[in-house]
């Protein structure tokens, strides 16, 4: 098979004349459908600068990219690959003017939504907040405008929702910004308003690919269909069966209406798994079996029976992870060579990880933990980032608008709305426009007056931080500048519990210490060579301050076990997994629901958990082991533990009859030949 390709692989890397949906099962090698279509679309001489790839994630774009570097070389580089809001970015830079956004529009982060929907609500309850934004971006991801909102809601807490809404729109508009949810909202009101705009888009891009598709929203999918056009060349892959994000807006009706919206869509199965052995696969097919199915699959392997799946009854939670951690320890004797990044322990909810963490420290075994929250995730540090990022570089608008209303200092929204606006007209960034010479024709004298002592404060402390070298004078330097800016203070007025606030207090001093740090000369002896690092001048470390996001993935790399969500480990694989916490409550999780919950609603729920199930089962390449508890806690309850029917579902205990990979290879190939032969005596007209 040429390039290594199979049958079903090759398929879909060769129809390039119209749309085609790629039913990728787990492991069936889809990345390099991708990177392989790409390199066909070049041969058959499509331009590179008119390929898009679409994925979720940037780390999923940045591999794609590399892969697709080493099929194509140079050409590589031409292709537009990015995800979903990257790509919207660059609309909107391109063409965003038409909707009345400068092309340096801000991009408001999360902690930067919630700073501005409690002044919009007037409420500092970070719960009621975030329930607030969790509904706008619901709203948005369904395509509303508040009006449309208002139309729709039902009952006076979803009206009261749709007027904070407007309030919100209203704000972004005035500081020229925009949220994430917008990313993908205004370039499809681009798209669908101004028909240039979406000539323009649809004559540079001859084929799109979307990666993942079953994970897109309505608003993704809307933007899809007027991205390609009545052309319709594109080529969408995804799995039904690994649609696990129906909480954060993505629809299966996506996939349901491509062939309605498509009639000439192209089906194509990936079927062979390149990554799990058969008794794994087995146990994944069975589960998935109790979901509908809108198109019919069942994946095989090459690889072997393999090891039989494992299922562990344990006594309670700290029981199951002692025999976690006892198996991880029993694979690694039995063959010494295997490496700690080889496991990973699974499960359903972030508050389970704690009692892994204490059983995986005990033994000395290092760990990392993924999906859960990184240090420079944390909304205190994000405020003194800003506030850092802001000194590196006054232009950046967005680090302005957290640095200027955090802590308060009596700057209204009125007022950085009109300095928005006076900064759109005169194309300068807030920052320089509040010094403007005629800044005065638009503020009033007072919030002129409150935003120059912030303009000089930060002015002053930029000129201290450019002069202070070495740990003790920064850290020094530091703890009197959150004084003078009055942050603890700030923490302990927002919070209502002086135990939290303490502990965020805490993490930035952990912060300033980090900082100091950097500031300070270090001296290396590594392999007996004693080498010396000069001192940095704060500012210096504050200009690295832009990469600090990036620090919480430094332990990428290294040798340690994984602990995960199953929602974070959606994409990855191991050699060895435990799946953990596979009860009933637990897996499938139980959300407190209403009696009017309709079943049909309900049902949904269940499938959708199942499929997170079917997720878990096909991270494991080699072995995999299943736990569950027969006595797990409640809150401060213990209760009864009930095994997941999931469990019961991967049918481990019955014959099952075992397919013979060779026979379906076979099939498949013969399958492929009357295909061929077909089309050789009804040529397409």
């Amino acid at each position: 098979m040429s390039s290594g390709l199979n049958l079903a692989q090759l398929q879909a890397v060769h129809h390039i004349d119209g749309p085609s949906l790629v039913l990728a099962g787990a492991g069936s090698g889809k990345t390099r459908v991708i990177t392989h279509k790409m390199a066909h679309l070049i041969q058959k001489g499509l331009s590179p600068q008119r390929i898009a790839a679409i994925t979720f994630t940037n780390k999923a774009a940045a591999e794609m990219r590399e892969r697709a570097k080493g099929l194509v070389g140079r050409p590589a580089q031409e292709i537009t690959i990015s995800t979903f809001h990257a790509l919207g970015v660059r609309m909107l830079r391109e063409h965003g003017e038409v909707l009345g956004l400068k092309p340096q529009f801000s991009i408001m982060s999360a902690d930067d939504v919630v700073g501005i929907l409690k002044d919009c609500g007037a409420t500092t309850d970070a719960a009621t907040v975030r329930q607030w934004q969790w509904g706008i971006s619901n709203w948005k991801n369904a395509g509303w405008t508040s009006a449309e909102a208002m139309q729709q809601a039902k009952g006076e807490d979803e009206r009261a929702l749709a007027v904070l809404m407007q309030r919100y729109e209203e704000r972004l508009a005035a500081y020229q910004a925009v949220d994430f949810d917008d990313l993908i909202g205004l370039p499809l009101k681009l798209l669908r308003e101004h028909s240039d705009v979406r000539e323009h888009w649809q004559q540079l891009l001859g084929h799109v690919l979307v990666d993942e598709y079953q994970d897109t929203n309505a608003v993704q999918y809307d933007l899809l269909k007027l991205l390609v056009g009545a052309r319709a060349s594109f080529t969408a892959v995804g799995d039904d069966d690994q649609s696990i994000y129906g909480w954060r807006g993505a629809t299966l009706d996506n996939l349901r209406k491509l062939p309605q919206d498509f009639p000439a869509l192209k089906v194509i199965k990936l079927e062979q798994n390149y990554r799990s052995t058969s008794a794994i696969l087995r146990a994944a097919n069975a589960v998935i079996a109790s979901n509908p199915k809108l198109f019919e699959k069942t994946l095989f392997s090459e690889l072997g029976e393999g090891e039989p799946v494992r299922v562990v009854a344990c006594d309670n939670d700290e029981h199951e992870a002692e025999r976690a951690v006892a198996r991880i320890q029993s694979l690694r004797a039995n063959s010494p060579h295997r490496a700690l990044s080889d496991f990973a322990i699974l499960y359903r909810a972030n508050h389970q990880a704690r009692v892994f963490e204490q059983a995986l420290r005990k033994a000395q075994i290092p760990y990392k933990v993924s999906g859960g929250q990184s240090f420079f995730d944390r909304a205190e540090i994000k405020d003194i980032c800003a506030w850092l990022r802001l000194m590196a570089n006054n232009d950046d608008d967005p680090a302005f608008l957290r640095a200027v209303t955090t802590p308060k200092r009596g700057i209204g929204h009125q007022t950085l709305a009109q300095l928005g606006s006076f900064a759109t007209a005169h194309r300068l960034s807030m920052f320089d426009a509040l010094f403007s010479q005629s800044i005065h024709t638009a503020l009033s004298a007072r919030g002129v007056g409150s935003l120059h002592e912030f303009g000089r404060f930060l002015n002053e402390s930029e000129y201290n931080a450019r002069h202070i070298k070495g740990a003790e004078q920064a850290g020094d330097f530091m703890r009197q500048w959150l004084k003078d800016m009055g942050y603890e203070r700030y923490l302990f007025d927002q919070e209502d519990n002086d135990k939290l606030a303490a502990a965020r207090w805490k993490n930035v001093m952990e912060f300033v210490d980090w900082m100091a740090g950097r500031c300070g000369g270090a001296t290396d002896d590594t392999a007996g060579v004693v080498t010396s690092t000069p001192s940095k001048s704060l500012l210096e470390v504050i200009q690295s301050v832009a990469l600090l996001s990036t620090l919480s993935d430094r332990e990428q790399d290294q040798d340690v076990v994984t602990l995960s969500t199953l929602h974070a480990a959606k994409g990855l694989e191991w050699p060895h997994v435990v799946l953990v916490g596979v009860n009933e409550g637990l897996l499938p999780f139980r959300s407190d629901v209403d009696d009017d919950t309709p079943a049909e609603v309900l049902a949904q729920r269940i499938q959708e958990e199942r499929r997170l199930m079917y997720v878990g089962i096909t991270r494991a390449q080699r072995t995999l082991s299943v736990t569950w508890l027969k006595r797990r806690k409640k809150g401060r309850d213990t209760v009864a533990g009930t095994p997941s029917r999931f469990i019961k579902e991967m049918a481990l205990d019955e014959a099952t009859t075992r397919e013979d990979p060779r026979e379906k290879l076979k099939a498949l190939r013969a399958e492929f030949a009357q295909r061929a032969r077909d089309q050789a005596l009804n040529p397409a007209p």
